[in-house]
């Protein structure tokens, strides 16, 4: 077969689901993934001719986006804060959000003037994306990670021994610890935060495919991670630390007074490039806040 008339059937195959743009998205994301080919690459070579593998990889591929199974589990990496994960169904894929967060951090922290090695913690750390992303941006930091998935440790492991870097992980329900392994500098958390009334608002290839466990809680008790981090945090960061937080978009103000209840003295709530209220930066000294 050639290029030409295997892009045609995918692309072909899948508008309708996808539109025509996102359709033509997913082939050019394949196509360099497993041919090793650009989109100025296949518009040369048009007429080259795909081996029978590669066309049942597309075909293969074109079958599970038909059952709406994310691109990047279907490649089986993605990219985040200008680095590459590995990601399958027992984590979730890293969100532009989720950047955002972590640019924060480091920027935060990147202009200290301190000689002490920082100490960092993420809780539910899932891919490992933010304690990586953060060990690579502030170097020479201890760096802990917590989850209660071993499937999702296994992957951040994965991705920690990519990016050559030393994370002590910690298979853990942090529900259930009564304290922190010691005291750190950086505590970040991107829990479960989706309320059960929310699930009409999420896609369906993400209801379908991503793990549930790190998406949901019940709408009676939606602060219920927030709730046990920031009281754990309150004893477990060091008197300059701070505590960060992704939360959810809908809950931003009830957050902010869930943790003001902790008498944090400096409590700010940020939105993202979208206008959504998505992080909250708790902390008790101005040493680390960069406006």
């Amino acid at each position: 077969m050639k290029i030409k008339d295997l892009r045609k059937d995918f692309i072909d195959s899948l508008s309708e689901l996808y539109g025509l743009e996102e359709a033509r998205s997913f082939f050019y994301l394949l196509s360099e993934y497993k041919l090793g080919l650009q989109r100025v690459n296949i518009a040369l070579e048009l007429d080259r001719i795909i081996n029978e593998e590669d066309v049942l990889y597309f075909q293969e591929a074109k079958i599970r986006l038909l059952y709406e199974e994310p691109i990047q589990y279907i490649i089986g990496d993605t990219e985040f804060y200008g680095l590459l994960f590995k990601v399958n169904q027992h984590v979730l894929i890293p969100r532009p959000e989720t950047e955002e967060l972590v640019d924060w951090i480091v920027k935060d922290w990147q202009s200290i003037n301190d000689t002490r090695k920082l100490k960092i913690l993420d809780i539910g750390t899932g891919s490992g994306c933010i304690a990586i992303s953060l060990a690579k941006a502030l170097s020479d930091a201890d760096v802990y990670a917590i989850d209660v998935s071993e499937q999702a440790i296994e992957v951040a492991k994965f991705n920690a021994k990519y990016h050559e870097i030393d994370i002590r992980f910690i298979h853990s329900d942090i529900l259930e610890m009564n304290s922190l392994p010691q005291k750190f500098d950086i505590i970040v958390s991107n829990p479960p935060y989706v309320r059960e009334l929310e699930k009409e608002e999420i896609q369906a290839n993400v209801l379908e495919n991503e793990p549930s466990i790190a998406l949901f809680v019940s709408d009676e008790n939606p602060l219920i991670f927030y709730k046990k981090i920031t009281a754990l945090a309150k004893e477990g960061l060091v008197e300059t630390g701070a505590l960060y937080f992704e939360i959810n978009q809908y809950l931003g103000v009830e957050t902010k007074n869930m943790i003001q209840e902790y008498k944090y003295e400096f409590i700010d709530l940020r939105k993202d490039i979208n206008g959504n209220d998505r992080m909250i930066r708790a902390c008790n000294t101005k040493n680390i806040i960069n406006e």
